[in-house]
């Protein structure tokens, strides 16, 4: 028992001798280091490429640390965009400084507009934050309005924002479908023959006609014989029946 308690006492008294002197450490070593250690300000670096940037800090005792990229229209690509702690902070020697770099214009990848119409085109251009620059047209067998060629081809990276010029059809400059006669058959009968050949019905004008079966063609534009390109369209006269309303009038009493 005399042989523990000898031990005790002897921890004891090494353990006050380490606190004290860590007390006098903390004391006249560590706090004096950090409380009188150089103050600086921190120089202003927004605007500054990285390298710059990072050259300025380190001369000012300062640590500068690279923080994350985004993207800034307003800001070229590789400048730094925001520094934390800001210009002007008194701060101590070696504080870290954040940097956090502009990666440019956002940029998007070009969408697939060949074989598009125009209207197609615009929405997908759109839907990335692109515009549909200028149209150009030029003859050619694709239907009317199709896509022929685009400025970037797919894929190709520009800034969001930008406009995509286009190459559209304007169709054949001679038509290679002839109208056909469709004068005397029925609108059924003519819808079939106009699918048949690529073309489409267009206006129908409605007629009343007492001698002619209704749902009769009367008359057509463009003409029998007329060319015309795939999808076109040919307007109608139709016949339709009468709708006669007896009128009751009576006699003054």
């Amino acid at each position: 028992m005399k042989f523990s308690k000898k031990n005790i006492i002897r921890k004891t008294i090494f353990t006050a001798i380490f606190v004290f002197l860590f007390v006098i450490l903390l004391n006249y070593v560590l706090m004096p280091w950090y409380v009188y250690s150089a103050e600086v300000t921190v120089p202003k670096v927004t605007g500054k490429n990285l390298e710059d940037a990072i050259s300025i800090l380190e001369d000012a005792d300062l640590n500068p640390i690279v923080g994350d990229t985004s993207f800034d229209a307003k800001t070229p690509k590789g400048y730094i965009l925001i520094q934390s702690p800001k210009s002007g902070e008194v701060v101590k020697e070696g504080r870290r400084i954040y940097l956090f770099v502009s990666g440019g214009k956002p940029v998007v990848a070009v969408p697939k507009l060949v074989g598009k119409t125009v209207t197609n085109s615009r929405f997908s251009l759109e839907r990335l934050g692109l515009k549909l620059g200028n149209i150009f047209e030029t003859p050619s067998n694709s239907p009317k309005n199709t896509v022929l060629e685009q400025q970037f081809s797919e894929g190709t990276k520009i800034d969001r924002g930008s406009s995509v010029n286009v190459t559209v059809s304007s169709g054949s400059e001679t038509g290679t479908i002839p109208v056909p006669d469709l004068i005397g058959k029925s609108l059924t009968d003519v819808e079939a023959i106009v699918t048949e050949l690529n073309l489409k019905i267009g206006k129908i004008n409605y007629q009343p006609s007492f001698a002619i079966l209704p749902n009769t063609i009367i008359d057509q534009y463009p003409s029998k014989g007329v060319l015309l390109n795939p999808s076109d369209f040919i307007d109608l006269f139709v016949t339709k029946n009468v709708e006669i309303k007896d009128e009751i009038s009576e006699e003054p009493k």
